[in-house]
């Protein structure tokens, strides 16, 4: 059995990707702490968030925290304390969920989702994708199986 590391279009997508999360991640912690900016998501109905909204942006800035250690990890980063077997399914739910997300941005009734967040989600897939389908049955940077 041959154990080849992760290419680097791999690791770079993979770093594209985390820094996307990251991005994402910051913009719903914004939201969480009250900053005027609902407009740009969960429909775009109000300016400054209800409580209920903040609480789900608080989650969804941990969700995009632990998907860039998902990715980093899968990609074979070693700063990603996520196990490479949780990685490696990871890496394809996240694929899954951001293309889903993708489509229900492009279909909300918010500028802001349509024009910005569904490409970015859909970016965001596309980055994932390829780090799952290039490292395949690869040892991610040598890393045991």
């Amino acid at each position: 059995m041959r154990i080849k590391t992760t290419g680097t279009a791999e690791r770079a997508a993979a770093a594209a990707a985390a820094t996307g999360f990251s991005l994402l991640a910051t913009f719903q912690l914004l939201l969480a702490l009250g900053a005027p900016l609902g407009h740009a998501a969960w429909g775009g109905a109000q300016e400054r968030l209800p409580s209920g909204l903040r609480i789900a942006s608080a989650f969804a800035a941990v969700v995009f925290v632990v998907a860039a250690l998902i990715v980093l990890g899968r990609a074979g980063y070693r700063m990603s304390p996520v196990p490479l077997s949780v990685s490696r399914w990871g890496i394809w739910v996240l694929v899954a969920v951001l293309a889903l997300s993708a489509l229900g941005n492009f279909a909300s009734s918010s500028n802001w989702e349509r024009f910005l967040l569904g490409p970015i989600a859909l970016v965001e897939a596309l980055l994932c994708l390829i780090v799952a389908r290039g490292v395949g049955r690869e040892v991610a940077a040598g890393r045991e199986r």
